[in-house]
């Protein structure tokens, strides 16, 4: 398989499939876990565990998408969504996608930027930049 070989999940992604096929059952159209086991399953597929547990939900919800295997179980017409339901404790739900695009019947309002020149002058394309850039202030 050399060569083709496909490329191997990141650990999040590693994590996240494998919590949720340990809760999913055919057809579920939502699916329950806890962010504490995030350790064991680490554990039992070795890799290195995350120092921030909550940055692998944060990533999921916000950053990037589910694996294709875990968006694959969703049905037909819905996509997979993760829910805080508690301290340390999610929701996946199939949810009916709704897509976001632009209404090309509304104006567009232009905005000047008033961005500080200081700030524009070190600021690259990340929020945290400002930070990085600073040093010890």
């Amino acid at each position: 398989m050399a060569g083709n070989a496909m490329k191997k999940a990141n650990r999040y992604a590693q994590i996240m499939e494998e919590v949720f096929f340990l809760h999913y059952r055919e057809g579920a159209t939502e699916v329950d876990f806890e962010r504490a086991e995030f350790q064991s399953v680490a554990v039992k597929l070795n890799i290195k565990l995350p120092l921030n547990l909550g940055d692998v939900i944060y990533s999921f919800r916000y950053r990037t998408s589910l694996p294709d295997s875990i968006m694959a179980k969703a049905p037909q017409g819905t996509v997979w969504i993760i829910r805080p339901i508690g301290k340390a404790k999610y929701r996946m739900i199939a949810q009916k996608e709704t897509p976001i695009v632009p209404n090309t019947l509304l104006a567009e309002t232009k905005i000047p930027d008033s961005t500080p020149g200081v700030v524009s002058m070190y600021s690259m394309n990340d929020e945290q930049v400002i930070v990085h850039s600073c040093g010890n202030l």
